[in-house]
């Protein structure tokens, strides 16, 4: 049977959408704040792809993606109880949203790898603390 390349990405799409939502279901927050980081990593690494390609479609659908999850990783933020270092995520949020959207703007794929190199570094120690 044939399967048309559209047709492909479209079951793909649906099939990784399944994947979060498995995921997410029944997941406590701290495991919920990590498939957002997994999440955003992966927009990340596509946006990447797709700016590299000069697919600006895919790097606008990326981009879009990658900046919904920051925007709800510093939400998530409790700036009471978590004091200097909520204040401190957030800046690192803000500075990754900074460097995604100067990224589009300039087609600058170096500057997306800045961006997830950034926030690889605080996706790896949250899963530390998951760990220890």
């Amino acid at each position: 049977m044939y399967v048309a390349k559209g047709q492909f990405g479209a079951a793909r799409a649906r099939y990784q959408a399944v994947d979060v939502v498995s995921r997410v279901e029944g997941a406590d927050p701290h495991a919920l704040v990590g498939i957002l980081y997994d999440e955003l990593l992966k927009a990340l690494d596509a946006m990447a792809a797709a700016a590299a390609k000069k697919d600006f479609g895919q790097r606008g659908d990326k981009q879009a993606r990658a900046l919904r999850l920051l925007s709800g990783l510093e939400t998530s933020l409790d700036f009471e109880s978590g004091g200097e270092i909520a204040l401190g995520l957030a800046r690192i949020y803000r500075e990754g949203r900074r460097l995604v959207v100067a990224a589009a703007r300039e087609n600058d794929v170096a500057k997306i790898h800045q961006a997830r190199e950034m926030l690889a570094g605080i996706a790896e120690a949250w899963a530390q603390i998951r760990s220890n």
